[in-house]
């Protein structure tokens, strides 16, 4: 697969990479400028001109990744017999300079229940570079037609129809956020059960008041989880502060609390 393939490649799985790119060339050099290559935790693809250049280019590229670098960094390579090395020489005469920019993982957000608030929310999530998975026990609320203004942002977005949602939570990648506001309060505490089982998410939001909340933290401590679990979840939602009941005004508030989130 070439370096484009390999970047799509990477952001279907998740996984994080850094792009290569030979920005300049002076004299003679093994890869023209434009040449790239994609570089991830345990593979590469295409490349930047073999040998000494380009093993260390991997290794800085792989640094980049275990440090979870943002910021993309310059390298320049002089291919000449006086040159330090550390893999191989390289006597082409010229000098190579190369562009590292990181391409972060794309975060997973799941919303469970995609009525007025779900879908007001899936329409701004899906203008973010995420994937972001739809869940509901109702199939009409995820016909193409009513998600058209959500499928075509730039979100990747996952369509799952099912009467038993708490099966595809338990499927969600590791470090996805939860977002439950389902049509109904039982199927919002059995999702909030499941979630709970799974130590791995990233962050756990559910909707409703305080007093649903209180019930909620009664029943679950009696299906065995410590308060310490129970902490993981967020009741209410959303940043304070933001009048309106309206769905949008919630689904904005939501957003908004979430990019602290990821942030972070």
């Amino acid at each position: 697969m070439d370096w484009l393939d390999a970047l799509q490649h990477l952001r279907a799985a998740g996984a994080p990479g850094v792009l290569a790119t030979v920005t300049e060339v002076r004299g003679h050099a093994p890869r023209e400028a434009g040449a790239k290559m994609v570089v991830a935790e345990t593979a590469s693809w295409d490349t930047v001109g073999g040998g000494n250049l380009e093993a260390t280019v991997v290794e800085r590229a792989r640094a980049m990744l275990v440090s979870g670098a943002s910021v993309p960094e310059t390298m320049t390579f002089s291919l000449n017999e006086h040159a330090a090395v550390e893999h191989g020489r390289q006597c082409c005469g010229g000098v190579v300079g190369v562009l590292l920019e990181p391409q972060r993982a794309r975060p997973s957000v799941a919303v469970f229940g995609v009525g007025h608030v779900g879908h007001e929310l899936a329409r701004v999530l899906s203008r973010l570079p995420l994937h972001l998975h739809l869940v509901d026990s109702r199939e009409g609320q995820l016909d193409p037609a009513r998600l058209a203004d959500v499928t075509d942002g730039t979100a990747q977005v996952h369509v799952h129809h099912s009467p038993v949602p708490e099966n595809v939570l338990a499927a969600l990648p590791a470090g996805a956020h939860v977002l439950i506001m389902s049509h109904d309060h039982a199927e919002d505490f059995v999702l909030c059960d499941a979630a709970l089982r799974r130590d791995d998410l990233g962050s756990v939001g559910l909707i409703g008041s305080s007093a649903k909340w209180s019930r909620f933290r009664v029943r679950l401590r009696e299906e065995g989880h410590g308060d310490a679990a129970l902490e993981r979840i967020t009741c209410p939602i959303g940043l304070p502060g933001i009048p309106g009941k309206a769905p949008a005004v919630i689904a904005v508030g939501v957003a908004a609390d979430l990019l602290r989130v990821l942030a972070a």
